[in-house]
């Protein structure tokens, strides 16, 4: 069967936290229904694994060692997920081909409101008492560092991530002893307001899921997501360049600490903390910082460490598995509607989750909260999409982003002299 091409102007439509509704993009213009199966599907997987990770407990009462959910999910889970909200970018953004003018002013705006609109949900939901770590206010912040990046290609893209996942972990373990420290475990409105520098550094560099290091998540997904995802050469490149990214960074940080002395320099840097307290912290990472006495912890792939070795070993993880789902497609297709139809929805079903877990009942029978709520979160976006499409939340979203794009377009109509770029000549991703 041949390969099916997305137009030079677009791409696959997604729907999750980012895109548009059915027939329109963020800009307001119209663009192609089909969906790409496979990275709804990677999506509800990455729900599914944060699901695991905040449920079921994180370690062995009686061995004091990982579980099986942590070691798989912990960090892995996240990260897919931002990787992921890069991609639905560059979908929402012009696809393979970055929009110009008028058109990518409106894309901007748009990402703009939308950041909003999700740190207000995360804002809000901070005045709960929470048992973990609420990432909807951290993407808020991520989608607005990303509104300048916007216009750039696969390559610029990438060397920019590179520079976040090299450079911004130097600067979180610098801002430890520098910026405000973390007060807040999930800042609300009114801790914005009163202490706007300690949440803003939280939010940068200081928290569980800093933007600034995290952007390399965020920008690695938005340059995979300009290239062409229906092509099989690049969904296996995806799948296989990743795996070995992975493969080769985590050797590398097993090598550098166990062989090179890594492991050792670590112990000698930091005499307050004793061996068990250190292998602690290379299992389940800091609290939520890691230690500043030496910069031998950036070697660490540990979870949520947020040091170069996990950024990279992680962005390797995301387009691994972000390949092998869309192969799937090709050939299961039908077996991924459920996943990807959670997926479809995950701002929605990750609010619910948060509200399912803020009484905390789950610690009674954490396998049951868990598998209850996989089941019921696969149904409910099954029913709900096959009934009214979009999820609440994300439309919403849709709705606020898709009138600030039609203002900022309208105000491109309606301009006495036009700018070089509306009097080019029209095209797909012109007014």
């Amino acid at each position: 069967m041949p390969e099916e091409r997305t137009p030079p102007s677009g791409t696959a439509a997604v729907t999750g936290v980012l895109t548009g509704g059915p027939g329109q993009d963020v800009a307001g213009a119209p663009r192609p229904t089909r969906r790409l199966i496979g990275v709804d599907a990677a999506r509800g997987l990455a729900l599914f694994g944060m699901v695991a990770v905040h449920t079921l407990p994180s370690w062995d009462e009686q061995t004091g060692e990982a579980q099986l959910s942590w070691t798989l999910f912990a960090g892995h889970s996240a990260a897919l997920f931002a990787t992921l909200a890069g991609v639905s970018l560059a979908f929402a953004s012009g696809g393979r081909t970055p929009r110009t003018g008028r058109r990518m002013t409106a894309s901007r705006w748009a990402l703009a409101g939308r950041a909003g609109v999700i740190a207000l949900v995360g804002f809000l939901l901070g005045f709960l008492d929470l048992p973990v770590s609420n990432i909807l206010i951290y993407y808020g912040m991520l989608f607005l560092l990303a509104v300048p990046f916007l216009r750039l290609r696969t390559r610029s893209l990438l060397l920019c991530a590179a520079l976040f996942a090299l450079v911004a972990p130097f600067l979180m373990q610098w801002s430890v002893d520098v910026l405000p420290g973390l007060e807040y475990e999930n800042p609300s409105l009114v801790d914005l307001v009163v202490d706007p520098g300690a949440v803003l550094s939280q939010l940068l560099l200081t928290g569980t899921y800093p933007a600034l290091p995290w952007m390399a998540f965020l920008l690695a997904g938005l340059a995979v997501g300009r290239t062409d995802l229906t092509s099989r050469r690049v969904q296996t490149l995806l799948a296989a360049v990743g795996a070995a990214v992975a493969l080769l960074v985590w050797s590398a940080s097993v090598l550098a600490l166990q062989v090179l002395g890594g492991y050792e320099a670590i112990v000698r840097g930091t005499p307050w903390m004793d061996e068990s307290e250190i292998e602690e912290v290379m299992v389940f990472g800091g609290d939520p910082s890691l230690p500043t006495d030496t910069l031998w912890w950036l070697l660490i792939p540990t979870p949520h460490s947020n040091t170069p070795v996990f950024l990279v070993l992680n962005v390797g993880l995301a387009l691994s598995v972000l390949g092998v789902c869309l192969l799937l497609e090709r050939v299961a297709g039908r077996v991924l509607a459920p996943i990807a139809a959670a997926g479809a929805m995950t701002f929605t079903l990750y609010t619910a989750h948060l509200l399912i877990l803020w009484p905390e009942y789950y610690d009674l029978a954490p396998s049951v909260w868990t598998w209850g709520q996989l089941v019921a979160f696969t149904v409910f976006a099954l029913l709900w999409r096959r009934a009214l499409g979009q999820g609440p939340l994300e439309k919403v979203v849709t709705r606020s982003t898709r009138a600030i794009s039609r203002r900022v377009l309208a105000r491109g109509r309606d301009g006495a002299r036009p700018t070089p770029s509306s009097s080019a000549p029209r095209g797909p991703d012109r007014p």
